[in-house]
């Protein structure tokens, strides 16, 4: 007589959502990141932009106009490549309202999915 045993496998699941990993208001969770955009929001920007793919000197051309273009569209460009639900609508108004906690938002997302935590679970079968 022989005895099957049946060894735990490893179940490996990520954990990608179609919302914002952190608020708009979040900045608690990467204190010195915010820190950096409320000091320098320029350099914090133009860092950020590098972070996306982004001509690094881009954000600089926010100045020009009643709605920050550049900060819009970095917004809108971060939600789609990572699936986010949201509307151009509350793009604009995040980017005109709260400037530099756009900023840190799209930053604590990029930096989010670029690491993204992996649960393992070890589970019989």
């Amino acid at each position: 007589m022989s005895e099957t045993v049946r060894q735990p496998r490893p179940f490996i699941s990520t954990s990608v959502s179609n919302q914002w990993t952190s608020g708009i208001c979040d900045c608690f969770q990467d204190l010195p990141q915010c820190c950096l955009a409320f000091w320098c929001l320029p350099c914090f920007a133009c860092m950020t932009t590098h972070e996306v793919g982004e001509c690094l000197c881009l954000p600089l051309l926010d100045a020009f106009g009643l709605i920050p273009p550049i900060t819009t569209a970095l917004r809108v460009s971060v939600r789609q490549r990572y699936g986010i639900e949201g509307t151009l609508c509350k793009d604009c108004v995040y980017s005109c309202c709260c400037g530099p906690c756009t900023w840190c938002q799209i930053a604590r997302e990029i930096k989010t999915r670029k690491n993204p935590i992996t649960f393992v679970n070890m589970a019989v079968r």
